[in-house]
C-alpha cells in the first residue's frame, strides 16, 4: 500500500489528534448504532463502535452517555450520506457525513470545495477509484504475523501488514463481521475495527500540490457532520 497508506495513516492520526474532536464523532457513530439496539451483544455494529471508542480512550462515562442518547425523544434524526468530489490537482476524495440537516451538510461541503479548488461530483462517480474494506488494528505484540495470517485467510483476510506496533488486517466489506468475529474469539486486542475506502489507483502530486489538497481537507474535516474522509493521493 506504500506510501498512500502512510499517508492515510498520517491523515488519520492528524484527523483523530484532537479530542475535542475525536470523542463527539465517536460518540455520534455510538448513538446511530445504537438506534438499533442497545445491547452490544445482540448489535455488532454498536459493539464495534464502543470497541473503537475504547480504543482511543474514551471515558465510560462518555460511551454509556452515547449509547443512552439514542433513546432520547427529542433526538434528531441522524442520517448517513457520502459525498464523492474532486480537489486540486485531480484528487478523488469521499466524504462520509452523519448529520440531521443534510441541506446545511451539502452547502458547507460545496462551499469548502469551491473556495479551495475542488468540485462536488455526481453520486457513483468514484466507485471505480475506491473499493470500500474492512480494516482491522491490533496489537502485533506476541504475535505471529505468518502464522496468524494463515489463521485468518478462512474468515476473508486479504491483506496483512504491520506498522510500528500495531498489525493491520484488510478484508473484503462483506467479510467485516466474519473477519471482527475471528478475531473476537482468538482473543485479539483490536484497538480499531472500521470500514474504510482505499484507493484503487492514485494521483502523485508535489509538495506544493499536496499542501493545496492538505488545505482543502483540513476545512473540511473541522465540520461537524463529517465523520471520514478519504482521497487517492498517491
Amino acid at each position: 500500500m506504500g506510501r498512500a497508506f502512510e499517508f492515510r495513516k498520517a491523515r488519520k492520526m492528524k484527523r483523530w489528534g484532537a479530542m475535542s474532536r475525536l470523542f463527539p464523532r465517536l460518540g455520534k457513530e455510538i448513538t446511530m448504532a445504537a438506534k438499533t439496539g442497545s445491547d452490544p451483544d445482540t448489535n455488532s455494529r454498536l459493539r464495534t463502535a464502543i470497541q473503537n471508542a475504547k480504543g482511543q480512550n474514551m471515558p465510560k462515562d462518555r460511551i454509556d452517555a452515547a449509547v443512552k442518547r439514542a433513546t432520547e425523544k427529542d433526538l434528531k434524526d441522524i442520517i448517513e450520506i457520502v459525498y464523492e468530489a474532486y480537489g486540486p490537482h485531480g484528487v478523488a476524495i469521499i466524504i462520509e457525513c452523519a448529520a440531521d440537516n443534510t441541506t446545511r451538510t451539502v452547502a458547507n461541503i460545496r462551499t469548502y470545495l469551491s473556495r479551495n479548488g475542488g468540485t462536488l461530483g455526481t453520486s457513483g462517480s468514484l466507485s471505480f477509484v475506491f473499493e470500500r474494506k474492512g480494516v482491522f488494528q491490533v496489537k502485533a505484540a506476541g504475535l505471529d504475523k505468518e502464522e496468524l495470517e494463515l489463521e485468518l485467510i478462512d474468515y476473508g483476510l486479504e491483506e496483512i501488514s504491520e506498522v510500528d506496533d500495531e498489525l493491520y488486517l484488510y478484508c473484503a466489506f462483506n467479510e467485516f463481521g466474519a473477519m471482527s468475529k475471528a478475531l473476537e474469539e482468538k482473543g485479539l486486542e483490536v484497538t480499531s475495527a472500521t470500514l474504510q475506502r482505499i484507493p484503487n489507483t492514485t494521483v502523485e502530486l508535489t509538495e506544493e500540490q499536496e499542501a493545496d489538497l492538505e488545505k482543502l481537507i483540513d476545512k473540511i474535516e473541522e465540520d461537524d457532520d463529517v465523520q471520514a474522509v478519504y482521497t487517492n493521493m498517491g
